[in-house]
């Protein structure tokens, strides 16, 4: 599963009237969910600036690992672009990536949302909160599914919130 989260929100959204706020999350959620379809994921939500997408949901994927870095990798390189283009006018961005089992549903009677729960959607977030601007960073569980198709590089051991020490990799590229 894949979050990622802008960096300077808050400050952003103090700099910008709500409608160019609203215009540049479009813009680039626009262009998140092109990248996810082109790579099979599913989006669950955007939280705000989070965006949350899956894959291997409705229907298992063996190859749901690569499917999402290479999600990332691709949200990335945009993101790059689109800062490199137009500078403050836009978001940094931080990338989380967590492979595993979750649950996935629809709770509550008003407003049906499709949502995902379990310790794998904590750890993603927990891999985003990590991450630095411009870096998708993977937990070990995503890195043992991925080492042999990506250049990785090992972060060490990071202390992670209700979580305590991770393994965290960045992802460089296609190795």
């Amino acid at each position: 599963m894949l979050f990622t989260d802008f960096i300077g929100f808050t400050n952003f959204s103090e700099r910008f009237t709500p409608q160019e706020l609203v215009n540049e999350l479009h813009e680039c959620f626009k262009a998140f969910d092109g990248i996810i379809a082109q790579h099979g994921l599913e989006k669950i939500k955007t939280v705000g600036d989070a965006y949350i997408a899956v894959c291997g949901l409705p229907t298992a994927n063996p190859l749901h690992a690569q499917k999402v870095v290479n999600a990332g990798i691709a949200i990335r390189d945009f993101m790059t672009s689109r800062h490199a283009l137009l500078q403050d006018a836009t978001f940094q961005i931080r990338i989380g990536i967590n492979s595993g089992g979750l649950v996935a549903g629809i709770v509550g009677v008003k407003k049906f949302a499709y949502d995902i729960w379990g310790d794998t959607v904590n750890t993603a977030a927990r891999m985003e909160q990590h991450s630095e601007a411009g870096k998708v960073n993977i937990s070990q569980t995503t890195y043992e599914l991925v080492k042999n198709n990506f250049a990785c590089t090992h972060r060490g051991k990071l202390q992670a919130k209700n979580k305590g020490d991770l393994d965290m990799y960045f992802v460089e590229k296609l190795a």
